[in-house]
């Protein structure tokens, strides 16, 4: 059961009640009726805007629908308290026996619990990491995996069904230097001796590997010919390595895409044709010479007639260039006609995840999608903020393999995979991060990733014990769900309670807005809240998990300790992020 949404029905309920009352009328619209936990707990356990935002469809003051709606809401057997607080909210208080009956739920679904069918199977692509395929992934990159991923795992437990998808930027300039510089390489492979690398290539290490494994599969093949005989073979063989090594990076993070999607494939099909004929059918497509932007000029302006899409129809600053002077298209225009591929593959909802350097590229991106889906498709756009990575407080800048940037292998290897994951969902998306490969292996509460395993690491060991001194106790959660849940009175338990029964909650609100990193705060004010129990257990014997002479509050007390276990996993299954039964 999700509280909130099983409250906010019995509300309607109480709602539809003064309609056939006839203090209602009746068709007014129920949607904007939400119900959230109050902003100070004194106030209760639940609040409701319900006669705030139907109020004046009602023909009446906030306050007055309130005081009707109370009188039929604290009727409820579920409802301890009802009151009207400021100018029409609702604040509820529940019955302590509603919050412990929602152990057996947990107990029951076991790491399913929270997962929800709020998406009702809706298709949703989920377009991230999509570097470009011109040598390893850095530490930025890993942020933006991780949360493309967690994000896509987060809609897909609330119920959407969900595709992981990499697109392949292989139509630039910047894989025809990757082709040179692969080229240089394989010279060297051959025995050229190799001086300083030529400004405008890549130097990194990394790509004598792929210039050797070119010499071995060809030999002396290229030697001594011109580069539009090489150019093209090389390109291929030098992107297909890259993606190669990029798939290795995701692997090693944990990730795993389903689709990966050729930029040049797209442009080689015609289908930037496609999409601007479709643009120019609904006459968004017009010739016309764009006014010289203020500031940086950017790449694509030009004081020519240019092909221009009518962006500003549709939000944004000004017209967009679709075509360059040689008649090439434009990076935009071949972004248009991927986007269009999503949508006609059945992606009406697309969310990309991108680096905090294409912020100014969101306006145009979305208008773009708007007008080639005739309003159908939507896109949402997540901008990851730069990682800073530190040691011990000091900036680490350089990386032995790639050469410029410490590589996203080279972290997972030091600090571990679900660190790096965990780590990276700590903070929104759009704030900047500050990784420290010291701080965060520390085994404190302000290692969050330590904190929340050693919450799930501490229950586990309850349960062990448990196992140990009382083994004829049944600790499968099949038993567990029959304990006598009522004996957890304290308000440190209840407390505990409460914040599980909030998860299901949780899930749809961060799915619905697309933030997978208010999983990472849940986790931890959900690790604070037993940890806080656990001490005032050692404090207090009577609140210790363990208690030989009453069994019956063992027994409720080890089903609350395992339905945390099973609500921890779940958040950290989201984040791709294995459980720890013991710390080490």
């Amino acid at each position: 059961m999700n509280p909130h949404q099983y409250i906010r029905d019995e509300i309607v309920k109480a709602l539809n009640g003064l309609v056939a009352e006839g203090f209602l009328k009746e068709g007014l619209d129920y949607a904007r009726v939400n119900v959230e936990p109050p902003r100070e707990a004194q106030h209760g356990d639940l609040a409701t805007n319900a006669a705030m935002v139907l109020a004046k469809n009602a023909g009446l003051k906030p306050v007055e629908l309130a005081r009707e709606l109370v009188a039929r809401i604290e009727r409820h057997p579920e409802v301890e308290e009802a009151t009207v607080a400021g100018p029409g909210f609702i604040n509820l208080r529940l019955r302590d026996g509603f919050w412990q009956a929602r152990l057996a739920d947990i107990l029951k679904a076991g790491t399913d619990y929270g997962s929800s069918a709020m998406g009702a199977g809706a298709s949703v692509n989920v377009e991230y990491v999509s570097a470009n395929p011109t040598g390893p992934l850095h530490i930025a990159h890993a942020r933006g995996a991780v949360i493309g991923d967690a994000l896509a795992s987060l809609l897909a437990k609330s119920g959407h069904k969900v595709t992981r998808e990499y697109y392949i930027n292989d139509a630039g300039a910047q894989v025809d230097v990757l082709a040179r510089s692969t080229y240089l390489r394989y010279r060297e492979a051959l025995g050229e001796t190799i001086d300083a690398i030529p400004e405008g290539l890549y130097p990194g290490a990394y790509l004598k590997d792929t210039g050797a494994a070119l010499a071995k599969r060809d030999g002396r093949k290229w030697i001594g010919k011109p580069e539009s005989e090489w150019l093209a073979p090389i390109r291929a063989f030098a992107i297909a390595s890259m993606m190669d090594l990029i798939r290795d990076d995701l692997k090693a993070l944990g990730i795993e895409q389903e689709v990966f999607s050729s930029e040049r494939k797209l442009v080689e099909a015609g289908a930037v044709q496609k999409a601007v004929d479709t643009l120019k059918a609904r006459d968004l497509i017009y010739v016309g010479v764009l006014e010289p932007p203020k500031g940086k000029t950017p790449d694509d302006w030009e004081p020519r007639p240019q092909t221009l899409f009518r962006a500003t129809q549709f939000g944004d600053d000004v017209d967009r260039p679709l075509q360059k002077s040689d008649g090439s298209w434009t990076y935009f225009a071949n972004d248009i006609a991927y986007h269009y591929d999503k949508f006609m593959r059945g992606f009406p909802a697309m969310i990309d995840i991108w680096g905090a350097d294409h912020g100014g590229y969101v306006k145009r991106m979305q208008a773009a999608v708007t007008a080639i889906t005739g309003g159908k498709g939507a896109l949402d756009v997540k901008i990851c903020q730069l990682v800073k990575l530190l040691r011990g407080g000091q900036p680490v800048k350089m990386s032995k393999r790639a050469g410029t940037f410490v590589t996203l292998r080279e972290v997972v290897d030091e600090v571990g995979r679900d660190v790096v994951r965990f780590i990276m969902l700590t903070r929104k998306n759009d704030m900047p991060l500050d990784f420290d490969l010291e701080k965060v292996l520390e085994q404190s509460r302000d290692n969050p990733v330590f904190y929340v395993q050693y919450a799930h690491a501490r229950a586990s060991s309850v349960l062990r014990h448990a196992a140990e001194e009382m083994g004829d106790i049944d600790l499968s959660p099949e038993a567990l769900a029959r304990a006598p849940a009522a004996r957890l009175t304290d308000s440190a338990e209840l407390g505990l309670i409460k914040l599980m029964a909030g998860w299901p909650r949780l899930v749809e609100s961060a799915a619905e807005a697309h933030e997978p990193h208010r999983v990472a705060f849940y986790l931890y004010d959900l690790a604070a809240a037993f940890h806080g129990l656990w001490n005032k257990g050692k404090d207090e014997a009577s609140l210790r998990f363990l208690i030989p002479g009453d069994r019956d509050v063992t027994v409720a007390r080890l089903a609350m300790v395992k339905a945390l276990t099973f609500v921890i996993a779940s958040g950290l299954g989201i984040f791709g992020v294995k459980p720890v039964e013991e710390m080490r």
